[in-house]
């Protein structure tokens, strides 16, 4: 599958799953301690009190099989992935929460906020991996360096 070629098609569908899980967690995660709040800003977020952090077994894949597939093919939604950002909200598997992780997860809600909206970003996210690959697309390696070590 050629997902560049593709991305137009899967586009509304990545931007609606996004959009409906992000509304999922305002709706039941927990927001960000104070200490979490201070990790938020340190990496740029303006709204930390908008960010919530959802706990699950495993972050959800999208049950269509096209852009399950596409996920799949580029890295991204992996069974591994211990955290998933959208907007303002964080999927994070369960015991996996680190200083680490979620300074780089609070970078992409910093990303998020940058472009203004979950589309906005999605459109670029998912082109710079269709092109270069999860590991190297210019918003992974922000949120890399980003990343507090404690």
């Amino acid at each position: 599958m050629d997902l560049l070629y593709q991305l137009q098609t899967l586009l509304p569908m990545a931007i609606k799953w996004a959009e409906e899980h992000s509304e999922k967690i305002q709706d039941e995660g927990t927001l960000l301690s104070s200490e979490q709040i201070e990790i938020a800003q340190q990496v740029g977020v303006s709204k930390p009190e908008k960010v919530r952090i959802l706990e699950v077994a495993k972050v959800p894949i999208p049950e269509n099989e096209n852009l399950s597939a596409a996920a799949k093919q580029i890295g991204f939604l992996t069974e591994e992935m211990k955290a998933l950002t959208i907007g303002h909200s964080i999927y994070i598997c369960n015991g996996k929460i680190s200083t680490q992780l979620l300074s780089h997860e609070l970078r992409h809600v910093y990303q998020y906020e940058t472009f203004r909206s979950i589309p906005e970003f999605l459109v670029e996210y998912l082109k710079q991996i269709a092109l270069v690959g999860f590991e190297n697309s210019l918003l992974e390696q922000d949120a890399r360096r980003h990343e507090i070590h404690n």
